[in-house]
């Protein structure tokens, strides 16, 4: 493998440097976007079921506990702060808390959908570097052995199998992704618009 790399040449260097970065950036995602994460299920029976019976203060006191820790909490928390104003007030504070929890969800995608995008381009950079230096070595020493020029074409063939191998999963996990957080975008406006109702009908 070590070899491999080597003859790849210093494209290669890249290629490498977006691969940790992906593998980073999946891990990271994968962990964030857990869905007890996002809409722990146990905790919006409860917030709303304060809500419901009018107990905003405590409503208000589950979700101030560890905000940092759910997006829902952050959302509610915003509507639940305007307790007491109109419904229309409340709905477009809580609808600005929600574009604001969907950019911290889509945070490190760009990332990724970028190295998705170049490492292909890189793999395919360094193949054509490569072929340059195996057509220069035909003009200069003619086609001689050609085992040797098929071991040169082989080597610069090694970068575009390694931007390939990097921008694969990377695809495949952008788009992943992206389904994960429209459903729970999805999730948290429907948890967000009942517990609306309920500080409506209370105050």
């Amino acid at each position: 493998m070590y070899d491999m790399l080597v003859k790849g040449g210093v494209v290669m260097v890249p290629i490498g440097i977006c691969s940790v970065l992906a593998f980073a950036v999946i891990v990271e995602r994968l962990w964030s976007l857990r869905v007890q994460q996002i809409i722990p299920q146990q905790e919006i029976t409860h917030i709303e079921s304060l809500v419901k019976r009018g107990r905003i203060t405590e409503a208000r006191e589950v979700c101030q506990a560890n905000p940092s820790n759910s997006s829902y909490r952050r959302i509610i928390l915003s509507g639940l702060e305007k307790a007491g104003e109109r419904r229309q007030v409340i709905k477009d504070v809580v609808e600005e808390s929600g574009r604001q929890e969907v950019v911290h969800l889509e945070r490190f995608l760009t990332l990724l959908g970028t190295i998705a995008s170049i490492t292909p381009l890189l793999g395919l950079l360094g193949t054509v570097m490569g072929m340059i230096k195996v057509f220069a070595t035909i003009s200069s020493f003619g086609v001689g052995d050609p085992s040797v020029l098929a071991s040169g074409i082989g080597e610069s063939l090694i970068t575009t199998a390694a931007g390939l191998s990097v921008a694969i999963p990377s695809v495949i996990f952008h788009r992943h992704f992206n389904r994960v957080i429209d459903r729970h975008v999805v999730s948290l406006e429907r948890s967000a618009l009942v517990v609306i109702e309920q500080i409506k009908s209370g105050h």
